[in-house]
């Protein structure tokens, strides 16, 4: 124990670092347990379009969905989902839908704004369309 305190008194900075290291990791295991939606991998949102009818809606805006997006992927940007109230989501709100973005990030937004309208099972695509094509899964484009 003695070594411990002696290095954090010799070593401010690392210990520094460390700490918010540490307590970043637990924030974001604690905010995805507690979150309004679930995080799915390429695999599971194949299996939730393939098993469930599952709907993918892609965010990003229409240029980047032209260079690709997954097949039969609804496009809405994220400023037209308008907290799910838009009308096109308005008939989806029971079946599951995956939100899909450029890297994962900003799904986040998006799928916590659609659960709070009411839809009943939200996810996002972890890793965004940076996975799917990084898997090399089949991509549509135009």
């Amino acid at each position: 124990m003695q070594e411990y305190i002696g290095f954090f008194a010799n070593h401010p900075f690392l210990t520094a670092i460390w700490f918010v290291l540490f307590f970043a990791i637990i924030y974001t295991f604690v905010q995805a347990k507690f979150s309004a939606f679930t995080r799915v991998n390429t695999q599971q949102l194949t299996m939730l379009v393939n098993k469930q009818d599952a709907t993918v809606l892609d965010i990003r805006g229409q240029a980047d969905y032209n260079k690709g997006h997954i097949a039969g992927a609804l496009n809405i940007p994220t400023e037209q989902v308008e907290g799910g109230k838009n009308a096109k989501l308005e008939k989806l709100k029971s079946r599951p839908i995956i939100v899909v973005c450029t890297a994962g990030m900003s799904a986040s937004k998006v799928a916590n704004q659609l659960a709070q309208a009411g839809f009943e099972n939200v996810n996002i695509l972890d890793g965004g369309m940076n996975a799917w094509s990084n898997a090399n899964l089949p991509v549509a484009k135009g």
